[in-house]
């Protein structure tokens, strides 16, 4: 089975709600035509929130701090908690049939073995980093440090699995306002509820684990000689816009998108706010 692959890094530039809704569009045709895709994607400084945060005592207070710092807050249809997007995070999506993974651990081991497979160099493990943002079991990490986390979405016969993956850039920066999201938030709770006491120190980048600059360019090149080797299979690019040229396609696409704008209906207050 030919995989195709979907670029939408910098400089493409798309809508927040965009990368959400195409998985869904994509999960949903991968299971009904039997077709497997790998989508790598970014978004300028974003906080991509989960329904769960939504739930926090003092949620305008913490997003006019995510604002203070210049950072759009979106609300994503996957589980988890918040992660940063930034011009230093890279986001990959597989996305594939659900026969070929049918159990949610068996999805999640495919991505740690690509990303393993992409950086042979070192050792990548899977198990909760319990102090990062967006802890979960399936947290990768190099030498005990976090460097990327997963999520999953499954949709009728079609499933994803994303990561986002901290590449480059400041990742102390990054825990750092994940910090402050939940310290504003909680207040007195900060840490409890099953909302994460993030410590900055807990996860890094994969520059700094390997002490050189890694380019996103460079980091998707490596997980798609990676993907084509572990599939023996090549990777077709393919152009999303024409993909999505059809009206079917295109149809699915409206109402996923417009999906996402009821979901982040609780953030038009704030993002109308322009902070001091």
């Amino acid at each position: 089975m030919t995989i195709y692959s979907i670029d939408q890094t910098f400089p493409h530039t798309v809508s927040p709600f965009m990368p959400f809704a195409l998985t869904d569009v994509l999960t949903e045709y991968a299971g009904k035509e039997q077709q497997s895709f790998c989508h790598f994607w970014q978004l300028p400084d974003t906080l991509i929130l989960g329904m769960k945060d939504t739930r926090i005592p003092y949620l305008k207070e913490a997003l006019i701090e995510v604002k203070k710092a210049k950072f759009q807050p979106v609300i994503r249809n996957s589980g988890g908690l918040g992660v940063i997007n930034d011009t230093g995070v890279l986001n990959v999506s597989l996305i594939f049939p659900k026969d070929l993974a049918a159990a949610t651990d068996t999805a999640y081991e495919l991505m740690q073995t690509l990303l393993q497979r992409a950086f042979p160099e070192q050792t990548i493990a899977a198990y909760e980093i319990s102090d990062s943002y967006c802890p979960g079991t399936f947290d990768l990490s190099i030498n005990g440090k976090k460097i990327a986390g997963t999520a999953q979405r499954r949709i009728k016969e079609g499933v994803a699995v994303m990561m986002y993956l901290s590449v480059n850039g400041n990742q102390q920066a990054r825990g750092q306002l994940m910090r402050r999201f939940y310290q504003t938030g909680l207040k007195s709770a900060f840490g409890t509820n099953g909302y994460p006491a993030v410590n900055p120190e807990s996860m890094t980048t994969l520059s700094d684990v390997f002490n050189r600059d890694f380019t996103i360019q460079e980091v998707v090149l490596r997980l798609r000689r990676a993907l084509s080797q572990l599939h023996n299979e090549p990777l077709l690019p393919i152009d999303p816009e024409e993909w999505l040229a059809s009206k079917t396609r295109s149809d699915q696409l409206a109402i996923r998108l417009s999906n996402m704008v009821q979901r982040n209906e609780p953030l038009k207050e704030v993002n109308d706010v322009n902070p001091l």
